[in-house]
């Protein structure tokens, strides 16, 4: 009795899927770029080959090369984003630095003077309903 082999290669569908998941883009937008439905997109995703042509949209849509999907893999990611975290190259760490447009404290205050003032007005409205002064 043959036991069937399982193969870690990813299908080109699967890589597809990790780089728009990657990338922060949906099914929707990929299907609404290439004219498709979202289940034709899905069923992309599933499939273990990949026209040529429907793979140069994908990956011009990705903004990736055709190439670059084709040799995805989640090891040689990881490995980059681990060099990007522990580089001490200035133009990489200035890259990764994330610089808010607000002061996330007053957005904190902000939140609670919202939720204060929310609960202020139940109150009035619960002395209103019941005649307390």
């Amino acid at each position: 009795m043959e036991t069937p082999i399982k193969s870690s290669k990813m299908y080109l569908g699967k890589k597809i899927s990790r780089i728009r998941e990657i990338r922060g883009i949906k099914q929707d937008y990929l299907a609404s770029a290439l004219n498709m439905s979202q289940q034709a997109i899905s069923k992309i995703e599933q499939s273990e080959e990949v026209e040529d042509s429907v793979l140069e949209k994908i990956a011009n849509i990705l903004g990736v090369s055709a190439e670059a999907i084709k040799h995805f893999n989640e090891e040689s990611i990881l490995s980059i984003i681990s060099n990007t975290f522990t580089s001490n190259d200035s133009s990489t760490i200035n890259a990764i630095n994330i610089h808010p447009t607000f002061n996330p404290i007053d957005k904190v205050v902000e939140l609670y003077e919202r939720l204060l003032a929310s609960e202020r007005e139940k109150v009035d409205l619960l002395k209103k309903i019941t005649g307390e002064n």
